[in-house]
């Protein structure tokens, strides 16, 4: 099971990763200092979680960029004299 995911584009920034691991980390030691080591324990396993996945392990995939959207084509290829000049009964273009 996978918490993070390592190719979301906010991940992409170093200080953000460097972010989320020191808030995990320091969270941690405000809950020793508190006294619960309970949730120190939780607060550390998290950035030791957060490290791993977003250090350890990171492997940015490149950014892949989908090509925008082309409007469709409409047939008109199969109708060209709609667009050319019709000639008049008398032989000559109206």
């Amino acid at each position: 099971m996978q918490l993070i995911d390592p190719n979301h584009p906010a991940y992409r920034r170093l200080w953000v990763r460097a972010a989320i691991v020191a808030v995990c980390f320091g969270w941690a030691v405000v809950e020793l200092i508190t006294g619960d080591p309970f949730w120190a324990v939780l607060a550390g396993g998290a950035g030791a979680y957060s490290f791993y996945m977003l250090f350890w392990t990171f492997n940015p995939q490149p950014q892949v960029t989908e090509p925008a959207a082309q409007p469709e084509a409409e047939d008109d290829e199969d109708e060209p004299a709609a667009t050319a000049e019709k000639p008049a009964k008398d032989g000559q273009a109206e």
